[in-house]
């Protein structure tokens, strides 16, 4: 045993109580940071971490974050339970956060037997809808995440960042890009709900049951902050209902909910303001939002295969997928959801 894994064992026995405990390998999924399996003596659980040869000091607070998010809300949604966050990095080699962990299926672009069908389909949808209202509602002061977040001005300031970006980084020729931003800034709602938002849900950041369509856990919780939570519904409704434009952006992770016969878009948002006791003001501007906001980031990708410093079939389908984005996000505008 190497002197990093020793030390890592030594930990946990001490904090925790498990014995033998030690680091087993790399989980798939997750983009950002590093997820990966620890086993000990009576069972397994999940490590979270920065990635490994991060130079920045404060790359753990990502991962920092994501643990206070889902201990915060134990009990109040679906989340993992957090055993243990570790700022010592001769522990493990870097902060980590070690959480339960979950044997579930995480969706992308395909969908097991047991789902592939649509009373399944709109089952977790539902479901989705669901968790996502009571994340929405879940008393975030009493749950120490006051300061996790600005919300005032919330959504001004998410148009106007991305505004910005794509101004200082120009890459081709997108006029929807800045006048449907300078609709969302022109109709931006008055303040309304403040919540926990998770900023990127979708199912891709989501746990399901292996046999049957049940939703086990939200994950990836490095992005949440405390704002307006219809700012997520609209991410969600964004993977669902009719197709406006065919095929949709990103068609191939789309394929996997947005399909013919499934629960459709004000059936979910009504379940979401059922569990979260909130109402559904404006879902025009929240749904074009969610179209425009992810148009604005991944377009940032295609900048970078038009100069040649990534090739790949991602980076090189944006080159339809963004147009298509702000398609939608402008028929979204004109009440088309």
């Amino acid at each position: 045993m190497s002197v990093q894994a020793d030390a890592f064992s030594l930990w946990a026995e001490g904090e925790l109580g498990l014995r033998n405990a030690h680091i087993d390998g790399e989980l798939s999924g997750g983009n950002s940071n590093l997820t990966r399996m620890v086993v000990h003596d009576e069972g397994r659980l999940v490590m979270r971490s920065a990635p490994q040869n991060t130079i920045s000091p404060k790359a753990h607070l990502g991962v920092q974050r994501e643990s206070a998010f889902m201990a915060a809300l134990s009990g109040h949604a679906p989340v993992p339970q957090v055993m243990a966050w570790c700022e010592d990095s001769s522990v493990a080699g870097q902060p980590f956060a070690l959480v339960e962990f979950i044997d579930g299926l995480s969706l992308t672009d395909s969908l097991p037997p047991a789902y592939d069908n649509d009373a399944a389909v709109s089952e977790l949808g539902l479901q989705l809808a669901q968790a996502l209202g009571k994340i929405a509602s879940a008393p975030w002061q009493e749950l120490g995440l006051a300061d996790m977040g600005r919300p005032q001005g919330f959504l001004q300031r998410q148009v106007e960042r991305w505004l910005q970006v794509r101004k200082q980084q120009p890459t081709r020729d997108l006029p929807e890009l800045e006048s449907l931003g300078s609709w969302l800034l022109e109709n931006l709602p008055a303040e309304g709900p403040v919540g926990i938002v998770h900023g990127d849900y979708h199912l891709d950041n989501t746990l399901c049951h292996r046999q049957r369509p049940e939703l086990l856990a939200v994950i990836d919780w490095e992005m949440g902050t405390i704002g307006d939570p219809l700012v997520d519904l609209g991410l969600l409704l964004m993977f669902w209902g009719p197709r406006k434009v065919s095929p949709p952006g990103f068609a191939h992770i789309q394929a996997v909910s947005r399909r013919e016969g499934v629960v459709s878009r004000r059936e979910l948002a009504q379940a979401w303001s059922a569990s979260s006791g909130m109402p559904l003001p404006n879902m025009e501007f929240y749904l074009c939002f969610a179209f425009w906001r992810l148009a604005a980031i991944v377009e940032g990708a295609y900048g970078l295969y038009l100069a040649g410093k990534v090739d790949t079939d991602y980076a090189r389908g944006l080159e339809y997928d963004v147009p298509a984005l702000l398609d939608e996000a402008r028929l979204a505008a004109q009440g088309e959801w």
